[in-house]
């Protein structure tokens, strides 16, 4: 007889929301959250499971000015009163509820200038920012589009002060991926659970892609994530991959439904019987 194993809610909270949620996140206080959806932000009590209040609404009086949606927010890892969210225009608003109960004014606003000679069609599609996390000490935040990972400095809002290429061999098929609606595909991000900076790269293949060791890192050694994109080139399998990530230890594989971790000494080279897990996990639980 199998053992079955089930999972029961301790708590059911109210349906807050008039779309589809996009990110939740726990507040520092322990006491808090928020959930966000495509146009506002919700802070909810633990204990509290009829009502929230709302804390962001960018919902214009007339849908039809409506130029940007939000897509993905954060607490601070330490301070209970900040959070970010990041938005489809690629930008990044820092905003502090001690300010104002409705933070319809943010603190800071994190935005890279477009280089208009890289203007096209797309531009606007693949620049929206999927995930944003902040790091372990909370000094900077990491942001992913369709083709990069940014990592921001809390004090520089001005550009990233790091910028990764994921999947730049996409730059010219981007046409294709936005006939069959692969464009549109998001990801997400994260930071190495270590707050050292990683010291065993691996060595960059076709597959896998090390960041430089100098990499920013705060007084505590926020470390940058390892990023890539696992699929085989030239299918619809390489924009619906899982994220790669190399620490000190492990390897490990993200997609929108689990985690795997592998020995990373296998993972070095393409074709390992790991990296085939990957490949095939991604191919599987991304869809």
């Amino acid at each position: 007889m199998d053992l079955m194993v089930e999972v029961s809610p301790r708590r059911v909270f109210a349906n807050g929301h008039t779309y589809h949620i996009n990110s939740i996140s726990v507040n520092s206080d322990c006491e808090t959250y928020m959930s966000a959806d495509d146009l506002r932000i919700n802070l909810w009590h633990l204990a509290i499971t009829d009502r929230s209040f709302n804390i962001v609404d960018i919902k214009p009086a007339n849908m039809e000015d409506l130029t940007e949606v939000i897509t993905a927010s954060e607490f601070h890892p330490h301070h209970c009163n900040l959070f970010v969210y990041s938005s489809s225009k690629g930008s990044l608003r820092l905003c502090d509820m001690r300010a104002a109960a409705l933070c319809d004014k943010h603190s800071k606003l994190f935005e890279e200038p477009e280089d208009p000679s890289n203007r096209s069609f797309f531009s606007e599609i693949i620049s929206s920012v999927s995930d944003v996390k902040f790091s372990h000490s909370g000094r900077y935040m990491l942001t992913r589009d369709y083709l990069t990972v940014k990592v921001w400095d809390l004090n520089m809002e001005a550009r990233p002060i790091e910028t990764y290429q994921v999947h730049d061999y996409l730059r010219s098929k981007l046409c294709s991926l936005y006939e069959n609606d692969c464009i549109f595909d998001k990801f997400e991000c994260a930071w190495n659970g270590s707050d050292r900076t990683s010291k065993k790269m691996m060595k960059p293949t076709n597959q896998l892609r090390a960041p430089p060791a100098h990499g920013p890192a705060s007084p505590g050694g926020d470390p940058v994530l390892t990023v890539s994109g696992v699929g085989y080139q030239g299918t619809s399998n390489t924009i619906k991959s899982a994220l790669v990530g190399i620490s000190d230890t492990c390897c490990w594989s993200a997609a929108k439904s689990g985690l795997t971790l592998c020995d990373p000494m296998d993972c070095s080279t393409p074709g390992s019987p790991v990296l085939h897990y990957l490949l095939e996990f991604a191919q599987i639980h991304v869809h």
